[in-house]
C-alpha cells in the first residue's frame, strides 16, 4: 500500500507559530523524510466559508496568504502537492455519501465541533455546512487514501469519526476507504501551543498570537508581554514553570545551542527551568531568551516568505497545478466509491438494475 498523507488549514488568516510547531514543522520533516509515495497539503477554502459565507473575499484574500506560509516554512511543491479544496468538487459528492452514514447525535457529539460552535457562539443558529465539518474532513482525508494525517491534538475528535465512516462504509459496501492514522508532534510542548495571554489556545479571534509573518520588532513586542507566572511577582520569588508560557514557548522551539550564543550561563533548558523554580530568576530575562530563540527560529522564515511575496503569479501556478493533480486523485476514488455502492449505472453491464 502506497503512504500518503493528507493535510491542511482553513484559510482563515496567516498563520501563526501554534500551526507551525502544531502541525507545519511535523509536515516539512515528513515531507522530506522520502518514507511516503504522495504527500497532499489542502487550503480548506470550502471549509473556511462555512462560517464566512457572507464574506467569499476574505476567504479567497487569505488563501494567498497560507500558501505563502506553507512556502515559507519549507513546504515544498517538488515533494508536495498544494492544492484549493473548492476546485476539486469530487470532495463536495463523497461528503454527501458519507452524510447517510453518520447520525445528528453523533456529530453533536463531538468535542471538536462543540469546542467550535461555542467559540463562534453557533449555539442558537448553527450554520449545516459547518456542522457538517466532520464529514466533509472524512471526505478531504479519504479521497486521496490517506494512511497518514499530521494535525494538531485539537483535532483528534475529527480524526476518529473519520475512521468510524471508513470503517462503516467499508462494513456496508466492502473495503472500499482507507483506514488513516493520526501523526501528532513528538515534542508535547507542541500539542496545544497556548496563546500569549496564557489562555489554553492560540486564537486569531482572541489576539493572542505570534504569527509566522510578524516582523522582527512584533515579535519581541509580543513576547516581552506575555504571561507568565503570576505569583512570581519579584525576582526571589520561586516560580512555577508548568503552564507557564514562556517556559512552554522554550520547551517547543528552545535548542541546546542556542544557549551559548544567547544564554551561555545555562547549559540547556533544563538548568534555566530549575533557576525559575527556587527564585532569583527575573521573568524579563527569560523573556529576552525566548526573543532570542524565537528570532533564530522566524527569521529564514520570514525572509523566504518575503521572496515569495515576489512571486505571485508562481504561487498562483503551484496551487492551479496542486489542484489539476489532486482532482485527479479523487476522482479515482469517487469511481471506486459509486462502483462500491453500485450508483455507478452507466460504467459498465447494468442488466441487473431491472428486474421483474
Amino acid at each position: 500500500m502506497k503512504q500518503v498523507i493528507l493535510t491542511g488549514d482553513r484559510p482563515t488568516g496567516r498563520l501563526h507559530v501554534g500551526h507551525y510547531v502544531g502541525s507545519l514543522k511535523e509536515r516539512v520533516k515528513l515531507q522530506n523524510s522520502g518514507d511516503y509515495d504522495e504527500v497532499y497539503i489542502m487550503i480548506a477554502d470550502a471549509q473556511a466559508l462555512t462560517d464566512n459565507a457572507e464574506h467569499p473575499e476574505k476567504v479567497r484574500q487569505n488563501i494567498i496568504q497560507v500558501a505563502l506560509d506553507y512556502l515559507a516554512c519549507g513546504i515544498d511543491p517538488a515533494k508536495s502537492t498544494i492544492f484549493i479544496q473548492s476546485m476539486v468538487p469530487e470532495l463536495t459528492e463523497l461528503t454527501f455519501y458519507y452524510m447517510n452514514l453518520v447520525t445528528v447525535a453523533r456529530v453533536q457529539r463531538n468535542p471538536t465541533v462543540k469546542a467550535e460552535i461555542q467559540m463562534r457562539n453557533f449555539e442558537a443558529s448553527i450554520p449545516v455546512g459547518f456542522f457538517c465539518y466532520p464529514i466533509s474532513q472524512a471526505a478531504d482525508i479519504t479521497a486521496f487514501r490517506a494512511t497518514h494525517v499530521p494535525v494538531g491534538e485539537d483535532q483528534m475528535p475529527m480524526i476518529e469519526q473519520c475512521k468510524e465512516i471508513v470503517h462503516k462504509f467499508n462494513t456496508v459496501y466492502g473495503e472500499t476507504l482507507t483506514d488513516p492514522k493520526i501523526v501528532l508532534p513528538s515534542n508535547k510542548a507542541c500539542l496545544r501551543l497556548p496563546g500569549i495571554d496564557g489562555k489554553a489556545k492560540m486564537s486569531k479571534s482572541l489576539g493572542n498570537c505570534i504569527y509566522l509573518s510578524d516582523e522582527e520588532a512584533d515579535v519581541k513586542k509580543k513576547i516581552m508581554s506575555m504571561f507568565t507566572d503570576p505569583n512570581h511577582l519579584r525576582v526571589q520569588d520561586p516560580g512555577r514553570v508548568e503552564g507557564n508560557p514562556v517556559f512552554i514557548y522554550l520547551e517547543a522551539f528552545c535548542k541546546d545551542e542556542y544557549f551559548p550564543e544567547f544564554l551561555p550561563e545555562y547549559q540547556n533548558l533544563e538548568e534555566l527551568e530549575d533557576h525559575y523554580r527556587r527564585g532569583g530568576l527575573g521573568d524579563v530575562k527569560v523573556k529576552k531568551f525566548l526573543n532570542n530563540v524565537m528570532q533564530a527560529e522566524l527569521g529564514p522564515i520570514r525572509a523566504r516568505r518575503k521572496e515569495w511575496e515576489q512571486r505571485i503569479p508562481d504561487v498562483m501556478d503551484i496551487l492551479k497545478e496542486g489542484s489539476r493533480v489532486a482532482e485527479a486523485k479523487a476522482a479515482q476514488t469517487l469511481n471506486d466509491v459509486k462502483a462500491s455502492m453500485r450508483i455507478n449505472y452507466f460504467d459498465s453491464d447494468q442488466s441487473d438494475m431491472y428486474q421483474k
